[in-house]
């Protein structure tokens, strides 16, 4: 093993970086903090083996082509050393507020739900945004993703393995559990097709804490071996919520959390994961949830949160549940949930709750949330009165329920009743609350 602590090394352009001390160690190789010209950065350092002359024309390829988007930890340039040696490359460093998905799963990292679906979105955006370049990730699993559980920011580490579909960069074939069937059956080579199949995985894990294929059978599995493995996620995969067998459903005092999380969610976004695990595993070509699905669902989702008065934790609105006149009961306490109003816009809804905020993507710029455009807000002489601000640069109109019809200027608010109607600039919205 090559140390390197201390040493100043040279990149492929010519300059020098000071190497400060050991961030971790992996299977390739070791992590190091290093400052350049004054700022720092990470530098991965391959172990000798792993130093090939196909890895090295990877990172080139890598560094030529750029990062999908800022989310992505991406090789940004070589650092050599004599010939036929070790060598690594430069990264932007990951900041400490980013915690491994592995915290979440041991509830080391608590985020809240409206985190998660920001994570949810960010995750499948950024590999929309991988795929489109024809890309494949490879290896999507715990050990590669990070998030701030405060804001659901997420960072993609590890991108070095990252190859173009269809053409085989490296022999990652995955990590087991995570892997598509087909890959698990040595019948595929990664692919965005399994990139997709991965990414299903660690949603579901990142939603219900649980692997979507690990019920019943896997439970009564005594020896874990590479053949129980095959056979439970290569040869034999079935969903433990799949609605026409219920074969492998998760074991009752021993896999509680998806018992317990799956009621909670919408029924559309069930709706993904059963596809995801049904379709996607018969038919790896058309069946599999792409990442726009993903993109528009958990968005969606963060739109539907809306919160018990009683203790205060986090709900979702499902439409399914006012189609078939069922009550909302809080999952954390059983007690009845007041819903608050909704807005409809462009035929998506949004939960008015005390913390609401609307983006440009609500009213027309998709995917732009960059900063809020509204919020809703309290009536400082009257509590018991909310409205809508306007945050944005534009003037609204405003139609109240007698048929007036009000300007809504830069930093004033538009009270929020039954039936009032906003004009965004282009995109209208209507206020409707729920009857008792």
């Amino acid at each position: 093993m090559d140390r390197i602590l201390n040493n100043t090394l040279t990149t492929e352009s010519g300059r020098t970086c000071q190497v400060l001390n050991l961030l971790g160690s992996g299977g390739q190789g070791e992590v190091y903090e290093v400052e350049m010209e004054g700022r720092r950065y990470a530098l991965k350092w391959y172990f000798s083996e792993n130093a090939t002359n196909e890895q090295l024309e990877v990172l080139r390829e890598l560094i030529r082509i750029g990062a999908p988007d800022n989310r992505f930890l991406w090789p940004l340039e070589l650092v050599l050393s004599k010939k036929d040696q070790p060598f690594g490359y430069l990264m932007f460093l990951r900041e400490s507020r980013f915690k491994g998905l592995v915290d979440l799963m041991k509830r080391r990292a608590e985020p809240t739900f409206r985190s998660l679906c920001t994570a949810g979105f960010g995750l499948a955006d950024s590999y929309m945004q991988l795929h489109s370049k024809g890309l494949c990730y490879r290896d999507i699993s715990f050990g590669n993703v990070f998030f701030d559980p405060d804001t659901g920011e997420v960072l993609i580490c590890d991108n070095d393995n990252v190859g173009i579909t269809g053409r085989s960069y490296s022999g990652v074939l995955g990590t087991p559990r995570f892997m598509a069937p087909e890959v698990v059956r040595g019948e595929a080579q990664p692919s965005i097709k399994t990139d997709r199949f991965s990414l299903a995985v660690l949603l579901f894990y990142m939603f219900l804490l649980h692997h979507p294929l690990e019920g019943k059978r896997e439970y009564e599995i005594r020896c874990f071996d590479l053949s129980a493995m095959r056979k439970l996620y290569g040869e034999q995969p079935l969903f433990i919520f799949d609605p026409s067998d219920d074969s492998n459903r998760p074991v009752e005092y021993h896999q509680q959390n998806p018992l317990l999380y799956w009621p909670i969610y919408p029924k559309f976004l069930r709706d993904l994961f059963t596809r995801s695990f049904t379709d996607g595993i018969k038919d790896p070509e058309n069946g599999r949830v792409v990442e726009s699905e993903w993109r528009q669902a958990f968005i969606k989702l963060r739109d539907a949160i809306i919160y018990c008065s009683n203790c205060g934790a986090e709900n979702f609105y499902d439409v399914e549940k006012i189609k078939n006149k069922l009550r909302f009961i809080c999952w954390h306490c059983n007690k009845i949930i007041h819903l608050p109003m909704r807005l409809k816009l462009d035929g998506n809804v949004i939960m008015l709750n005390h913390d609401t905020q609307l983006f440009p993507h609500h009213v027309g710029n998709l995917y732009d949330f960059s900063k809020p455009i509204a919020a809703v807000t309290k009536n400082p002489s009257n509590p018991n009165l909310w409205g809508l601000r306007n945050l944005s640069e534009k003037r609204w109109t405003a139609t109240l329920r007698d048929g007036r019809m009000l300007e809504i200027s830069p930093g004033k608010a538009v009270i929020l009743e039954d039936r009032v109607k906003i004009n965004f600039g282009g995109k209208e919205g209507e206020v409707r609350s729920f009857s008792p």
